[in-house]
């Protein structure tokens, strides 16, 4: 990875440049390979909006980079480690993997994806399920976030109440049916919601 782990008895860990490659993560050998005038190295340190035109001649690729650069998820690097993506940008990058192969009539279950995400990564989100579900596939969503919900095709809102006091249907519809139930604290909030914007 470019980088050596040196481990501390009572402090977080230090990952130093490695001398032998110079944070490169390749000998010279492999280093000399070029790819339009860029070696490994410098590919993998490319975001994916760069990597979009410097890959516009592969159709394979540039596909998946647009969508990836469609998302949102265009400051991410080729060669950045997996474990320093958050969830929201681990999960969005499992999408776009879907959205990169033929439907298959999948059925996605997502567990509040929204968490952590800023309200514009929440609207890309919201494109990417809707093309999941425009091309066949079925996305049910576990969702808090209002603006989630009002795009809902189907919402069944379960409850009354958390717990022990919970898990009972209380309403179910498309958002607009939903509206018009008085039992349901989604249907209220919803309400509220879209009479402020």
């Amino acid at each position: 990875q470019g980088r050596v782990k040196v481990e501390m008895e009572f402090l977080p860990d230090v990952y130093l440049t490695c001398e032998e490659c110079d944070g490169r993560r390749y000998n010279e050998e492999t280093l000399s390979v070029k790819y339009r005038g860029m070696d490994i190295s410098q590919v993998l340190g490319m975001t994916f909006a760069e990597g979009l035109e410097f890959f516009a001649a592969i159709p394979r690729i540039r596909r998946t980079l647009e969508l990836l650069v469609e998302i949102g998820l265009d400051y991410l690097t080729f060669g950045q480690p997996s474990p320093t993506l958050s969830g929201g940008e681990a999960q969005r990058i499992k999408l776009v993997k879907e959205l990169a192969t033929p439907s298959t009539g999948t059925l996605y279950v997502l567990d509040e994806p929204t968490t952590g995400l800023h309200m514009a990564d929440v609207e890309r989100l919201m494109k990417i399920l809707h093309r999941l579900a425009s091309r066949g596939d079925t996305v049910v969503v576990i969702e808090h976030n209002l603006d989630v919900i009002k795009e809902a095709d189907w919402i069944i809102d379960l409850g009354p109440e958390g717990g022990e006091k919970g898990g009972y249907l209380v309403a179910e519809g498309t958002p607009l049916e939903l509206l018009k139930s008085k039992d349901s604290y989604t249907a209220q909030a919803l309400r509220e919601y879209l009479d402020g914007h």
